[in-house]
């Protein structure tokens, strides 16, 4: 009876989740419904499964509104229907056009017009008027219409707070105060949700339009198997050339990885690929190797990761290049016989190629079928405080102390506890629809199937549901991803062509795992740069590990991870790699099952090892642990089951309550941060290839980095590592420096990009502009040529850009004041412009100052260039000891002076914050401090700046820090145009 229902999918409109619905309709009486959200079927999918568990008739529609203007409610009979719906939206989405203000002449869609709508034409026959109660007195002797009435109860809310909650909502969308909304702006207040008693007795006295109303809805239905994989089935048009196509591949690519006489390899291969055809997963392996080929085609360095990574089959196609047998990679999973949806391929490539990655996918698998995945931006903690506070009018003051401060005495009033109240009903509310940050879908059929497509800015069709309902009916997304680190590899390799004329190949990672020189790199944590492991946690971990071999970098690309650092495994860990005395067993299973991981669980799929051999669980009921685990299962219930039948098995096997509760622990605690072993491989495998390239070309892998925008750190982290790698680092030129930093021999030109004030289009214009007429001669030369206006220019002047001239750069100030600080209507003459000889006055000698410079680069770049941070120290101190000697400090105290890098906040078990900084000292070395919270409030750690800090040296592992016991900003020297 209910055909016009909105769920919060009604964005910034509906109150009422999917599960509330659904239960209101069980508790009301119901047995049919649609959910009908505005202009949009984000989740009509996952209400008719939510109504079919709990024996409803769940049917989708949509509401079409143009603004606040409701047009129309169409009602789907079928799938059919639902696609012309989702179509409709769609073309209006694309062509960014309103929509039609009467519905198309839809086939398979019912359409309810509000009562009052008067059309150009006459009423077709699947075209009715919804009558609301406030209309019976004006239809009363209207008889012979009745045969187009239905019943018209749209739900929006079910209680008073609700209600207000729908008018906050719409002022935040209006973006208006509370007290300025229009009354077409907002739901009817009567849009409450009745009982269906209730509802039949207000329309007791129209009969016709009770049985108008259950025949409507008696004529759809909508069977949807929840169950079918909506992939697209097939690459080449049928299965069995599927599998034909996938073997050839596969053998190709087999004799390339292992050669003839691996049987024991081949065998797995053929293993696999029996598994993968019975399993129907050909096609999806095929259309990656597509997109895979096509990369190497356009010569695009990609990695592959994520569990496909336990394929033999992915490394011989080359969408990997980990190898799952020298790594003990378990194909478990696609044997798991509740596992229906394929394994899991992240590719990732440069964030400067992702984009023609995109355009091939889409113009390679068209007709509708393809789309980006979308995802739902929430309403969270702040924000809501912040929308909020603007609709109720209070002062920016005061919203930032309700959320800085939310206990404070001034926040006690009526209207900032109903803001609070409303955070607590909202938060995780849908606000936004949005972009997934990499997922693909590519589909059997056409997607408006299953939802209208939005379209972004891009312009890529997107699915208007997430990840999560679309892994419920059916689909299984491709990941294509974009990190800076590729484009590391990618352009070192081109830089050290240009620079060097050598030609540098990444492709065989394996020579790399056992080069002494890499591996004394590596365990030294000179990574700077390189893919995963340059952050100070990573490094870190790198020192205590003495990492230097490929198989523990993999573990350690794990261990990283928070759940294992928090669960104390990672401690655990790191002592029994260099203690075997250290190791000990909780059970002799975990002993046979981690015996490579010294007994700690490092690994997603250790979760499921243990699960089964420890547990009892079946292999699939262990992958469903390590699923939800990992956050892709969203069943509390179901984890509930499987954590007791976990519990239960162990009684009945007689195993020790405190160790089974000690393992569950472990699992719980890290295994939604941790990575599977073939993901944490082929990171790995990366951060190998950034080595190589850092290793042994550390100036042309560094103007990579710069050009690819860095990583972790700053900009200036990075021409640092390059200036102590052996640089002459150069400011921008006009005459030398191109758009991005360039190289030639160890001279490092930075380019025009790094300028913070500059315009993108006279940055690219200098080097073309020079590129085809020659080197500029003058300030004149330089601005007729470019067309830079005078505040460019100086900015070039203050940076140095003009020093190829010979001239000073308070001369070549006076003279660009001279030369353009003149009308505009003269501007643009450049007689006038630069005819007079008057404008060239000759100047006295003026002063230069090396201090005037390295402010003007802090200010112009954000960092010194021509000195270091330190030179501009008042006091000569530089400290007790220098970064590469605090090891031999342990247990004394120190001072050291050191330019601040980064910090990180971390709570203490009690709720206090303490801080882990990062500092270079004056040779340019990192060296790492703890602030612990007593330590960090009398004296805070504020971000940039060159600080003089004290504390004790402490080591763990062989890795030093200072915990800091004082710490204060150092004295500069003043900017002498300031005195």
């Amino acid at each position: 009876m209910l055909f016009n229902i909105h769920s919060y999918y009604s964005l910034r409109y509906g109150t009422l989740s999917i599960g509330e619905l659904v239960e209101g309709l069980q508790q009301r009486g119901y047995h049919c419904a649609v959910l009908t959200d505005i202009n949009n079927s984000t989740g009509s999918l996952a209400f008719i499964k939510a109504c079919s568990q709990v024996g409803i008739r769940g049917l989708a529609g949509m509401e079409f509104r143009n603004g606040d203007t409701l047009l129309y409610v169409g009602i789907a009979r079928n799938p059919a229907g639902f696609k012309e719906l989702n179509e409709l939206m769609t073309r209006c989405n694309r062509e960014k056009s309103a929509l039609p203000k009467t519905a198309p002449q839809w086939q398979h869609v019912n359409v309810i017009y509000p009562f009052g709508t008067e059309l150009e034409r006459p009423f077709r026959d699947n075209e009715y008027v919804g009558i609301r109660h406030q209309h019976l007195n004006k239809i009363r002797l209207q008889k012979g219409l009745y045969e187009r009435y239905v019943i018209w109860q749209p739900v929006t809310f079910i209680t008073n707070d609700q209600y207000r909650l729908h008018t906050q909502l719409r002022a935040i969308d209006h973006n208006v105060l509370i007290s300025q909304l229009k009354p077409g702006e907002c739901a009817d207040a009567g849009e409450v949700f009745p009982s269906r008693r209730q509802l039949l007795a207000k329309f007791k006295d129209f009969p016709e339009l009770i049985a108008n109303t259950e025949c409507l809805l008696s004529g759809c239905s909508f069977d949807f198997d929840f169950n079918r994989q909506r992939n697209k089935q097939t690459f080449t048009g049928n299965r069995y050339d599927d599998k034909l196509l996938l073997e050839k591949y596969a053998m190709d690519g087999f004799m390339h990885r292992y050669g003839r006489r691996d049987q024991a390899a081949k065998q797995r291969a053929l293993r696999e690929l029996e598994i993968i055809d019975n399993l129907n997963f050909s096609s999806y392996f095929l259309i990656t190797d597509d997109i895979c080929r096509y990369a190497r085609h356009r010569n695009f360095h990609y990695v592959g990761r994520g569990s496909g990574a336990n394929s033999l089959i992915a490394y011989c196609l080359g969408i990997t290049d980990v190898c799952p047998i020298e790594l003990n990679l378990p194909f478990e999973r696609f044997q798991n016989p509740k596992r229906k949806s394929p394994p899991d391929f992240d590719v990732d490539f440069s964030w400067a190629e992702r984009d023609e990655v995109y355009d091939y996918i889409f113009k390679r698998y068209q007709g509708g079928k393809t789309a980006l995945m979308g995802a739902m931006s929430t309403f969270r903690s702040r924000s809501i405080i912040r929308e909020m506070g603007k609709v109720y009018g209070l002062p920016k003051g005061d919203i930032d102390r309700l959320v800085h401060e939310p206990d404070s005495i001034l926040n006690k009033n009526e209207i900032t506890r109903m803001i609070l109240n409303v955070y607590q009903q909202i938060e995780d509310f849908p606000n936004l629809r949005t972009i997934h940050a990499s997922g693909v879908l590519i589909s059997e059929e056409p997607l408006t199937c299953y939802s209208a497509l939005d379209y972004p800015p891009k312009g890529l069709p997107t699915v208007q549901y997430d990840m999560h309902l679309a892994e419920d009916i059916g689909f299984e997304k491709f990941d294509i991803l974009s990190q800076r680190g590729i484009g590391h590899i990618k352009d070192c390799k081109e830089i050290i062509k240009a620079n060097r004329g050598v030609v540098v190949d990444t492709s065989r990672p394996k020579e790399f795992f056992k080069d002494p020189v890499i591996a004394t790199q590596l365990r030294s944590a000179k990574t700077i740069g390189c893919f995963y492991i340059e952050s100070p946690a990573m490094r870190q971990l790198i020192i205590k590990l003495a990492c230097d071999t490929y198989r523990t970098l993999v573990a350690a690309s794990s261990i990283i991870r928070p759940g294992v650092a928090s669960s104390g495994m990672m401690k655990a860990f790191i002592e029994r790699h260099h203690d075997p005395t250290k190791i000990e067993h909780l059970h002799p299973i975990m002993e046979e099952q981690l015996g490579e991981t010294y007994g700690v669980m490092v690994y997603q799929e250790d979760v499921m090892k243990i699960g089964h051999h420890y547990g009892g669980l079946d292999m699939a009921d262990a992958d469903v642990l390590r699923r939800m685990m990992s956050g892709k299962g969203r069943s509390k219930k179901h984890l509930e089951e499987i954590h007791d039948k976990f519990f239960t098995n162990c009684r009945e096997k007689g195993y020790d309550e405190a160790i089974t509760k000690e393992i569950w622990r472990q699992m719980e605690s890290f295994a939604g941060y941790s990575f599977n072993k073939a993901h944490s491989a082929s990171f790995a495998v990366e951060s190998y290839q950034s080595l190589f390239l850092k290793t042994y070309y550390p100036l042309e892998f560094m103007v990579a980095v710069l050009n690819n925008y860095g990583g972790f750190y700053q900009r200036k982290v990075y021409v640092n590592e390059a200036r102590i790698s052996g640089a002459n680092i150069n400011l921008p030129c006009i005459n030398t420096s191109a758009f991005n930093t360039s190289i030639t021999g160890t001279d490092i030109y930075l380019g025009f990009d790094c300028l913070l004030h500059m315009e993108r289009e006279l940055a690219l214009r200098i080097p073309e502009e020079r590129q085809a007429r020659g080197p500029y001669t003058s300030i004149e030369h330089f601005s007729l040529r470019t067309g830079a206006g005078l505040e460019q220019i100086i900015l070039l002047i203050r940076c140095g850009a003009f020093r190829s001239l010979g001239i000073g750069k308070k001369e070549l100030l006076w003279e660009a004041q001279m030369l353009l600080n003149t009308p505009k209507t003269k501007a643009r003459n450049p007689n006038l412009l630069f005819g007079s000889p008057a404008q060239n006055p000759k100047l006295p000698s003026l002063e230069h100052s090396l201090l005037e410079d390295i402010y003007d680069e802090i200010e112009l770049i954000g960092f010194p260039v021509s000195a270091t941070m330190f030179d501009l120290a008042r006091s000569s101190f530089r400290g007790d000891a220098s970064a590469q000697a605090l090891i031999g400090y342990v247990g004394k105290t120190v001072r050291m002076v050191g330019d601040f890098v980064c910090d990180k906040y971390v709570q203490t078990r009690n709720g206090q914050v303490m801080k882990f900084g990062t500092f270079l000292d004056v040779s340019g070395e990192f060296f790492d401090t703890v602030h612990f919270p007593q330590s960090l409030a009398r004296y805070p750690l504020n971000g940039n700046g060159l600080y003089l800090v004290e504390g004790k040296v402490v080591s763990e592992f062989g890795c030093p820090a200072i915990e800091v016991s004082k710490i204060g900003r150092m004295p500069l020297k003043p900017d002498p145009r300031s005195e």
